[in-house]
């Protein structure tokens, strides 16, 4: 089995979709070959859509971006329904949303259930993330330990079901951190961010 783990943020480092797409990448670890492809522009090249039809599984990973999907990865996908791949392919989808709530991205997950069944392929189910904005400046724990555990158990069992080739139903999870304390710590970030661009808070 040949997976292709697709970062689709606009950040080329240190996003959550990329932090998650290496944690999956950890619990599928050798039982398939894996490829790494980064969409995050609006262009997807020839070369790009090749190493995707050689790939049997597809795994989104994508920030939400006003309850959808980001531009420039709609424009993507536009260019991959156009190049219409003679294969069938399983799609799973992973959202993280700043939301504290992981149903928060349950439309941007639809919008990818959508395009994979209107292209032909096999949409095979994902999980909506919250608390994504804090993902990336976590604490290493060992999985399954600390706020990031449920996205831990998530992301095994998103991980089981890719190898398996098993469909399952969309799933949501937030990370475990009290809602009011994770406000805090975003309105903090916030207001360091403006301090360091040379803003006044108020």
């Amino acid at each position: 089995m040949r997976i292709a783990l697709i970062n689709g943020s606009p950040k080329v480092h240190n996003s959550a979709s990329g932090t998650l797409l290496s944690d999956i990448k950890g619990y599928l670890g050798e039982r398939a070959e894996l490829v790494e492809i980064g969409l995050h522009s609006a262009v997807i090249s020839k070369e790009v859509i090749t190493e995707l039809e050689k790939s049997d599984v597809w795994v989104f990973a994508y920030p939400l971006y006003v309850d959808g999907i980001p531009g420039h990865l709609l424009s993507c996908l536009g260019q991959l329904e156009e190049a219409q791949l003679q294969k069938q392919v399983s799609i799973y989808g992973i959202v993280n949303c700043g939301f504290y709530e992981g149903i928060q991205a349950e439309y941007a997950l639809k919008i990818l259930q959508n395009w994979s069944i209107k292209t032909g392929f096999v949409w095979n189910g994902g999980i909506g993330i919250g608390g994504g904005g804090g993902l990336a400046m976590m604490p290493k724990t060992k999985p399954g330990q600390g706020p990031k555990a449920p996205i831990d158990k998530a992301l095994a069992e998103l991980a089981e079901s890719i190898l398996k080739g098993n469909a399952r139903e969309n799933y949501y999870v937030s990370v475990a951190f009290p809602r009011f304390l994770y406000k805090m710590g975003a309105q903090m970030g916030w207001r360091q961010m403006i301090k360091a661009n040379g803003g006044k808070t108020k």
